[in-house]
């Protein structure tokens, strides 16, 4: 084959092999179809508009309202128990009764040294009235002597003696009402004695000066016990070391608690417009709380810490709430109108900050960036972001992309979330 020969030869077979080539390629390219992603399953909710309160969240203790040791005031052996530990007991209820028969010695002594100087205060009263017939016999005497002295009848010597003895009586009257003076003011004095020793056997009988709850007694029948004093010892718990029992009033009761002095102003603020309340939980009832006004604010800031100590007063008739319990304390400080929520699950963090997914009418997905405020149970405030009535999804968040298409579902619990999203 000579050179012309050749060249459409080769020529040829290029022209083949490019064909074969383009076939190939428009082959490979007919066998890749077009990708387009499916709409991701949310499931949403409605953004509701609504009051709600502001509040600061703080651990508070419980306290007792009030608080007695019971302490003997004589000395004395325990002889009867009237109530049993752990009992309510009432103001004026009988506690113990500490052995009455030294006092009451004391009181039958004391009442017969008052019968006796009463006695004694008659038989004064008597000299006295002898005293003054005396005293009344001996002037007369003078005052006729004085008469036959002037008309010189007897001579002034008698006279003389005679108002000598009429002075030696007064004198003797004056005694003798010295006398039932002396006697009163001892008659006074066994009064006040036997008001002192009924006062002392009354201290045997020791009842209850509140109503409360009595807890575990320190004495059994037969110890001997006595009164405190200065250098009163003290058993563990800070409990008087003579210390019969410690009561407790339980009904209202205390909540303590701290907040920052940073947040004092705003409470000060809310309390000059009405008075503050507070929602007190138990860490095992965190869903039923108790409501009670506040009622204390310390008048310093602690030092050490910087923080203040307020009090709410609660209700407690089922005893629910016990003296040093540890509780959940939320201070409602103001109401705010019109606040928009959506479901805590539906916020999301970026490095950009919160954001929330909005569901457009026609169905894709807008990434709203979000300014949040406090949470109300299980919802929570949007500053910013959110208008009321708008959906956003509250799970499956992962799978939304900003802009995508999205298919709303049902919510596995219906209970906590209403069919058309919006939380029941």
């Amino acid at each position: 084959m000579n050179f012309e020969q050749s060249v459409p030869y080769r020529l040829g077979i290029l022209l083949a092999i490019s064909g074969l080539c383009a076939t190939i390629a428009g082959c490979v390219n007919k066998a890749q179809p077009s990708f387009e992603r499916p709409p991701a399953p949310v499931v949403v909710s409605t953004a509701v508009s609504q009051d709600v309160s502001t509040y600061m969240d703080a651990l508070g203790k419980i306290v007792a309202r009030e608080t007695v040791s019971i302490q003997p005031q004589v000395s004395g052996r325990i002889t009867r128990i009237h109530f049993t530990d752990g009992a309510n007991v009432r103001r004026g209820q009988l506690l113990f009764t500490i052995d009455t028969r030294p006092f009451e010695a004391i009181v039958k002594q004391a009442q017969a040294n008052l019968a006796k100087d009463i006695a004694a205060k008659k038989q004064a009263e008597a000299n006295l009235a002898r005293e003054i017939a005396r005293e009344n016999w001996g002037r007369a005497q003078v005052e006729r002597y004085r008469t036959l002295v002037e008309q010189g009848v007897v001579p002034s010597e008698q006279y003389g003696q005679l108002r000598a003895d009429y002075d030696s009586l007064k004198a003797n009257t004056e005694a003798a009402r010295a006398a039932v003076r002396s006697a009163d003011e001892t008659i006074k004095v066994d009064q006040a004695a036997i008001e002192t020793a009924k006062v002392q056997l009354s201290y045997c009988y020791i009842h209850s000066p509140i109503d409360g709850r009595a807890g575990q007694r320190l004495v059994d029948i037969g110890n001997v016990v006595n009164p405190g004093g200065p250098g009163s010892t003290e058993s563990a718990g800070g409990v008087p070391g003579n210390s019969l029992l410690v009561i407790e009033r339980l009904d209202p009761i205390y909540a303590d608690f701290t907040i920052s002095q940073n947040n004092l102003t705003s409470v000060q603020e809310q309390m000059r417009a009405g008075t503050l309340s507070a929602e007190v939980r138990l860490p095992d009832s965190a869903d039923d709380p108790i409501s009670g006004p506040l009622t204390f604010i310390d008048n310093a800031v602690q030092s050490e810490t910087g923080q203040v100590t307020l009090r709410a007063t609660l209700p407690n008739p089922g005893h629910r709430f016990w003296p040093g319990r540890f509780v959940n304390v939320r201070l409602l400080l103001g109401r705010v109108q019109g606040a928009v929520l959506v479901p805590a699950s539906a916020p999301q963090m970026s490095a950009a900050g919160s954001y929330v997914y909005v569901i457009k009418p026609d169905s894709t997905a807008e990434q709203r960036t979000v300014s949040l405020g406090q949470r109300q149970g299980d919802l929570i405030v949007v500053e910013q972001g959110v208008a009321a009535g708008e959906k956003v999804v509250v799970n499956g968040q992962l799978g939304v992309i900003p802009g995508g298409k999205v298919v709303i579902e049902q919510p596995q619990n219906p209970a906590s979330v209403a069919t058309d999203g919006s939380k029941s």
